[in-house]
């Protein structure tokens, strides 16, 4: 069971495998069934080439028969039994059958029980003195017209070569077999890896892919994958369609949320300056701190939403740092006037050409100078300083606030985590969060250090080109 973006995937084995497998037994059946062809047609041939010898050797010796004074003679060819020897070391029997006697042979072999004259030889397999033989019987007429003689020759062989070339012919047979299914399994493995190309390159063309590249695909697939490779299409295009009204979603609920929290606060400051009761006054404090806690968090909330979404559809163009840095000062200025803090930027006069996603980027800054903001006493400084350090881009808030207790500096981007000395400062503890992440979106990172008394300094480190 794999997993993909946490989500358990259920296998059911390899396609490949299964392919392989099935393509295999087909290959292993049909050697086994080429095994038994073989063997099969060895052993028939081996078989019908002794019974030919056989029936040559028996027709052989009826051919010599004769009759002379009315008794049958024979005078037996060499050549009749000869050609049994030199084809095996196998026992050789015979026997001539005149009438119920036997003229010459082996008494005790059996003969066929017919009694009539056939062109045709009859073969038989029996048991002769402890062995199996093989056996044809020939019958002939001997004489003249008026005067015949039934005559019956049979000869017999063992069958010990037989079972030699039977056991040899197995032997091949099986080597064939074995080669067969060898060579087989080796080209259903070469089928099933050409039979799958297609598919693992329609799955390497989306796997290349980056996160925001979302056209359809057009990787060379067989017809039998065009359904697939529609619907995956269909899917990327609605996929598409859902991003952009996300991200819509997201800005406009920024703006209907930020927008009437901040008449509200207004409207609230402006009747806090007017009441005079002090009762009252506390009363309408609280509320005021309530709004902003509860419009800082959901602008945080947001924007982290909106970090998340455009990391994962990162749309990176050429900025220059030192004006996004600009920027983002001369926007929350205003903010600093009204504690009189002062926001000091210096740089070392570098190029600092950068490619980045800048809403991302000026998102992850306005949070970093909006804390500093935050946390720093009134009538005091925050240095913002641009610089290289060795391969990375620095870009680096120093306050003179509180700095951070009761957290490991790392905890400090870990969501909703805050330190113990934050006091009745609203927040939400994401905004170290929302510049860790895009830090790391745009393959940097962040570093913290604090000095008790002394502030803290924010650094954005961004990867040189």
């Amino acid at each position: 069971m794999k997993a993909i973006f946490g989500t358990p995937l259920i296998t059911r084995g390899s396609m490949q495998r299964r392919l392989v497998i099935q393509l295999s037994l087909i290959a292993f059946l049909l050697s086994l069934l080429l095994f038994l062809i073989v063997r099969g047609v060895a052993d028939r041939a081996a078989s019908d080439t002794q019974d030919n010898i056989l029936a040559a050797s028996a027709i052989s010796i009826a051919d010599a028969l004769y009759s002379e004074g009315g008794q049958v003679q024979l005078e037996l060819p060499y050549s009749a039994l000869s050609m049994l020897g030199t084809i095996s070391e196998d026992r050789v029997f015979y026997r001539v059958n005149v009438d119920g006697t036997t003229l010459t042979g082996y008494d005790d072999l059996v003969v066929s029980a017919r009694s009539d004259v056939s062109t045709q030889a009859e073969f038989s397999t029996f048991s002769y003195r402890g062995e199996p033989v093989r056996a044809v019987s020939v019958t002939r007429s001997v004489g003249s017209q008026s005067q015949r003689t039934l005559v019956q020759v049979v000869v017999a062989q063992t069958r010990l070569s037989l079972a030699q070339i039977s056991y040899r012919i197995t032997l091949w047979a099986v080597a064939i077999g074995v080669a067969f299914f060898l060579v087989a399994t080796g080209l259903s493995l070469w089928a099933a890896h050409n039979a799958l190309a297609p598919l693992n390159r329609v799955a390497s063309a989306v796997t290349r892919r980056g996160p925001n590249d979302l056209r359809p695909v057009r990787a060379e697939a067989p017809a039998e994958l065009a359904p697939l490779v529609s619907a995956l299409n269909s899917f990327i295009v609605r996929l598409s369609a859902s991003l952009a009204r996300s991200e819509d979603f997201i800005a406009e609920a920024a703006h209907r949320v930020r927008t009437p929290l901040a008449t509200v606060r207004t409207q609230a400051e402006v009747i806090h300056r007017s009441l005079q009761h002090s009762k009252n006054k506390s009363a309408l404090r609280e509320m005021i701190r309530a709004i902003d806690e509860s419009s800082r968090s959901a602008g945080q909330l947001l924007d982290h939403a909106m970090v998340n979404f455009r990391a994962d559809q990162f749309q990176a163009v050429d900025i220059d740092l030192r004006e996004l840095v600009a920027e983002t000062v001369e926007r929350l200025s205003p903010t600093a006037e009204l504690k009189d803090i002062a926001i000091l930027v210096s740089d070392t006069g570098e190029d600092f050409a950068f490619s980045a996603d800048p809403i991302l980027l000026q998102n992850a800054l306005r949070n970093v100078l909006d804390n500093a903001i935050k946390y720093s006493p009134p009538d005091s400084d925050i240095l913002v300083k641009l610089f290289h350090d060795s391969n990375f881009h620095v870009i680096s808030f120093h306050d003179q606030g509180r700095g951070f207790e009761g957290l490991n500096l790392e905890n400090h981007f870990e969501r909703f985590k805050r330190g113990t000395n934050v006091g009745d400062i609203v927040g939400s503890g994401l905004g170290l969060t929302i510049v860790n992440e895009v830090a790391r979106a745009h393959g940097g990172h962040v570093k913290i250090t604090s000095n008790k008394g002394e502030g803290a300094c924010v650094s954005l480190f961004l990867p040189l080109a």
